[in-house]
């Protein structure tokens, strides 16, 4: 049987007139980054419900996230602490397991649609490497310690723009689209690029960010789950 004449086969949304590519965040957006936040819980030798607390305490304050390490370890220095757990045999990670279900059928089905599809976020170089490996179906990885610059630079989002452009010539900031639950990190200064944004409500940014008025008003896309994206984008 022709399989686009099975009944029992789900047939994806066709694909949306106006834009032509979709840029992933990773943490919160692709990737449930409770494993991560339990695995610095522990290398501090503090409660995860603590610093679960504190952590949201910090950022519900619109505080820098990385102050929440400081109350457990004054003066704490991300990379240096980076490197004692590699070598103590306990780095950060996350495994395919650590994705939200909607995630990996999301990427397949914009890639299927025809959609340009990229991870692009901030990330170390051993997570850019782990991204690589799952074999996503995604049509680049690339990553903030890749590249030197970091969210929320405008340089990033730029440099967003100037590799779609590589991968797809012609297209322009407002036919590309950046899903992320951040409004600091992501929403904001991809508007400000000129790029279409898609808001997940999930993790601890995306709860807390999600009414702001600014994100309501602005943001092309407000998500419950990835899954409701492709047929979003193609009602465009």
């Amino acid at each position: 049987m022709n399989p686009t004449h099975d009944p029992g086969r789900r047939q994806a949304p066709p694909r949306s007139r106006t834009v032509e590519a979709v840029v992933f965040d990773v943490g919160e957006t692709l990737v449930d980054e409770s494993i991560e936040y339990h695995g610095w819980a522990d290398w501090l030798g503090v409660p995860r419900h603590t610093f679960s607390a504190v952590f949201g305490g910090v950022v519900g304050a619109g505080r820098d996230h990385l102050e929440a390490f400081e109350y457990f370890k004054p003066g704490f220095d991300l990379e240096r602490e980076r490197l004692a757990r590699a070598e103590a045999g306990r780095p950060e990670g996350y495994s395919e397991r650590d994705f939200y279900p909607d995630a990996r059928p999301t990427l397949a089905a914009l890639h299927e649609a025809g959609y340009l599809v990229l991870i692009a976020a901030n990330q170390t170089r051993q997570s850019h490497r782990r991204l690589e490996s799952m074999n996503l179906p995604v049509d680049l990885v690339t990553t903030s310690d890749t590249w030197g610059i970091s969210k929320p630079d405008p340089r990033f989002f730029a440099k967003v723009v100037e590799v779609c452009r590589g991968l797809r010539p012609g297209i322009e900031a407002g036919q590309i689209c950046y899903v992320g639950d951040r409004l600091d990190n992501d929403m904001r200064p991809a508007w400000e690029a000129g790029l279409r944004t898609a808001h997940i409500r999930r993790g601890p940014w995306g709860h807390l960010h999600g009414e702001d008025p600014d994100l309501v008003a602005k943001a092309d896309f407000r998500l419950a789950s990835l899954s409701e994206l492709p047929e979003l984008l193609s009602e465009q």
